[in-house]
This record gives C-alpha cells, sequence and structure tokens, in this order.
C-alpha cells in the first residue's frame, strides 16, 4: 500500500461545484454580466479563484471591473461556500481507512487557503496529516507545479517510499507528473473521463471503492 497520499479537494474529496456556480454568478450579476452554466463553471476551475474568474467573465471585460468581479466572489464564497458542498459517498471513510493503516494523508488544492482551511475542517475535521491551499503571496506556485507537493511531503516527514496523487483534473495528471507522483484520477470529479485519458492519466478510477483497493492493496 501507499504510506503517502496527497489529494487535490474541488472533484476529488468534495463536491463544491453547486456553491461555486452559485458564487460566480452572483458575482456577475452584481455587475450586470452574464451568468454562466454549471457545465462552464465546472470547466473553468482547476487552476484556483483567480483563473476561475477571469474565465468566467467575458473575454473584453476590463481589468478593474473583473478585479471588482472576484472581489465580489472571494465574499460571497466565503459566506456560501457550506451550502451545498459535502463529501464524496466513500471518500470519508477512504481517509480515515488510511489513517488507520498509518498512511500519512495530505490535500493539496489551487483553491484559495483560507476556503480549503474552513472546508477541511468542516467536513474531514483532523483527518488530514496537512491540508495546503493555493499560497503564492508566501512564494509557493501553485499546480501543476509541484512545490506545493514538496511543501506538503515536507510538513509531513519528507517523502518516503512511492507517493500517490489523487485528481479529477488535467492539472492534477501534470501535478503527479511533475511532483514525481504515482498519479490515480477519478472520473467522478469535474473532468469526463474522456477528458482523463486525454490529459494521459495513467490510471483512473471510478468509483471511491475502486480507489480504496488502489491506495490500500
Amino acid at each position: 500500500m501507499y504510506k503517502t497520499v496527497v489529494f487535490d479537494l474541488d472533484g476529488t474529496l468534495l463536491d463544491t461545484l453547486e456553491d461555486l456556480y452559485l458564487s460566480v454568478n452572483h458575482a456577475l450579476e452584481a455587475y450586470g454580466l452574464p451568468a454562466r452554466s454549471r457545465d462552464e463553471v465546472r470547466l473553468a476551475t482547476g487552476n484556483g479563484i483567480v483563473r476561475l474568474i477571469q474565465r468566467s467573465v467575458p473575454a473584453d471585460c476590463p481589468d478593474k471591473l473583473r478585479e471588482r468581479v472576484f472581489g465580489t466572489f472571494k465574499e460571497h464564497y466565503g459566506a456560501h461556500s457550506m451550502d451545498h458542498t459535502a463529501p464524496y459517498a466513500g471518500m470519508p471513510e477512504l481517509v480515515a481507512a488510511l489513517r488507520e493503516a498509518g498512511a500519512h494523508v495530505a490535500v493539496v488544492s489551487n483553491k484559495a487557503d483560507f476556503a480549503v482551511q474552513t472546508i477541511i475542517r468542516a467536513t474531514f475535521p483532523d483527518a488530514f496529516d496537512c491540508v495546503m491551499g493555493e499560497n503564492e503571496a508566501a512564494g509557493i506556485p501553485k499546480k501543476p507545479a509541484r512545490p506545493m507537493v514538496d511543501a506538503a511531503l515536507e510538513a509531513m516527514g519528507g517523502r518516503s517510499g512511492a507517493v500517490a496523487y489523487v485528481g479529477d483534473s488535467e492539472v492534477d495528471v501534470a501535478t503527479a507528473t511533475n511532483a514525481d507522483c504515482d498519479c490515480v484520477a477519478c472520473s467522478w470529479g469535474f473532468r469526463s473521463r474522456e477528458a482523463l485519458v486525454e490529459a494521459g492519466a495513467p490510471l483512473i478510477v471510478d468509483t471511491p471503492s475502486e480507489l480504496r483497493r488502489v491506495l490500500l492493496s
């Protein structure tokens, strides 16, 4: 079994789409901008909330207006990030089983750190050895660059043997490659199985129970 497992958050551990969708459209509509569909928001995730808003506003949106939209989104999402968000069925039990088996487990997400910490405290209290959200202000580039994964591993005592990185998007596939981790991609998240195949995912699982067998076997 793997002694260290690093998880992505959105679309991997948690279904966060509805709250992201509602906060994006709240911010867009506050400035008279056209709303986005759930699928558009789903496909715009993966590279952090700054990129999420950049991809959600119209292409010709002025910089100052985009910054105001971003500020409104952050305020709304900070207050409503847990309205509909919940773990995917079977994931809390999987994380608990890994801990019981002696594995180190971490969360590394491009979501803003304030949101990651709040959401994990509410949904997976005391379940992880390390939880990291986007913190480029501290000089740590976000995924798919490897420093976030390296920082999480260092916080857990360093790399020991093979590390599994579990995610649901092309960003996660690239992150695993860049960080020299085994990649396990989840098809239940924000990208389709076809998109994961196209991204070069070497192993795709369709259910948390299948993921459990991969990680604990």
